[in-house]
């Protein structure tokens, strides 16, 4: 930009309030037609209809979501400095909310006011997803502030996310700095070692977004008898198991993450775990049909956290059948007096309907649900109330009545 005045977009009348409250996304049924020719990626300043400022951020006419606004003042210079600032004031809610922690995501994106960036860290690699155009342009200023910061062995990117081909980008994988690990790396959350695989991984490598929650939930396991269903690399087991519980089952249907499970069970000296390869759904429907369940086969402590059902709002009914089955299943396995900890990582259903799904599930079952625990996603996804998008984790702990 080196000082150049910014292109500029400009609003229709009444569609500047979402934004003036905060929301970045500009869409492109909210502006007018260009004045002048803008390329995709370059920095603009949005005007509204009035030719007053409403912010500056990164254009992109391949998308929906025509400007991404960073910034609410007239001037925006998208350096190395800029990346270190926001990145530095990211890094130290999560030092605030956080303590201890040594791996954890960054930049979440519209949470940390940086709009189609996530950068996870893992011990001293940090891997990062770039979601939109123009931050995907800006990869080399983004990497020079990381190892300035972080002073990283590695810095991977893991692009695989469908939202890219939204922008026009393809996916892809590859190393920005330094050598990336070979095979797995080891990370610690709450005192417990995982192995993790930034190649066959979920998301960056795993679910940071549960991190606190693991260990929220697994101080509930004291002597218990523990089904985790959905475990992938055994977060929620593995933390059980640490709480004392007595005995604890771990269910995925991915071999590769039931085979990592069981290494971390060894590799943290906890007795007492079995990891099952096979599909939640299949295996629940089959202990449960029984109706005349023996007491030996009952639960003290029930986790469900399954997958997205649903990746778009066409589908919530769908999902929340799922979510109904899944929940009638379980509750048929679980011991009077004993907890249901469940969650759901769906944006497009609700706390409310999902909470309703639940209690649906619960009067089919012929049971009675106390509610002693509500969930949310780990202090480093923080949430802004005015940008729904940023909250999509959602979970209850619930105790059946004896």
């Amino acid at each position: 930009m080196n000082g150049e005045p910014l292109k500029t977009v400009y609003l229709k009348p009444r569609e500047a309030d979402r934004l003036r409250a905060g929301h970045p996304w500009v869409y492109y049924g909210e502006i007018t037609p260009l004045r002048e020719p803008i390329t995709d990626g370059e920095c603009v300043q949005v005007l509204d209809s009035r030719n007053h400022l409403v912010g500056c951020g990164l254009f992109n006419s391949k998308s929906k979501i025509r400007v991404r606004l960073l910034s609410r003042r007239e001037k925006l210079t998208l350096n190395t400095e800029f990346f270190k600032n926001r990145i530095e004031t990211a890094l130290e809610v999560r030092r605030h909310a956080m303590p201890g922690a040594t791996s954890f995501r960054v930049v979440n994106a519209e949470s940390d006011f940086l709009s189609g960036l996530i950068i996870d860290k893992y011990e001293d690699v940090l891997v990062l997803q770039t979601t939109s155009l123009g931050m995907d342009q800006r990869k080399p200023l983004i990497v020079e502030a990381l190892k300035e910061i972080f002073h990283p062995t590695a810095v991977l990117e893991k692009n695989d996310s469908p939202s890219r081909t939204f922008e026009g980008m393809e996916m892809v994988h590859s190393t920005l700095y330094g050598t990336a690990p070979a095979g797995d790396q080891l990370i610690r959350l709450n005192q417990l070692q995982f192995k993790v695989n930034f190649d066959s991984g979920h998301k960056t490598g795993c679910y940071l977004d549960q991190q606190v929650n693991y260990k929220k939930v697994g101080d509930m396991a004291a002597g218990a008898r523990v089904l985790d269903c959905f475990c992938f690399l055994g977060g929620f087991a593995l933390h059980a198991a640490k709480g004392g519980a007595r005995e604890v089952i771990g269910i995925d249907q991915s071999e590769t993450a039931i085979k990592t499970a069981s290494e971390g069970a060894k590799l943290n000296n906890l007795s007492g775990c079995t990891f099952i390869n096979a599909n939640a759904f299949d295996w629940l429907i089959e202990h449960a049909k029984n109706t005349e369940i023996e007491q030996k086969d009952l639960f003290d402590l029930i986790i469900l956290d399954p997958p997205s059902f649903t990746r778009n709002r066409h589908s919530v009914d769908a999902a929340l059948n799922g979510y109904k089955e899944i929940h009638l299943r379980a509750l048929k396995l679980l011991r009077p007096g004993g907890t249901l900890a469940t969650f759901c990582c769906s944006h497009h259903v609700d706390t409310q309907s999902f909470q309703n799904v639940i209690l649906n599930a619960a009067f089919d079952a012929h049971k009675i649900l106390r509610r002693t625990h509500i969930y949310s996603q780990s202090p480093d996804h923080p949430i802004i109330p005015v940008i729904p998008e940023t909250e999509y984790l959602k979970g209850f702990a619930f105790e059946v009545a004896k």
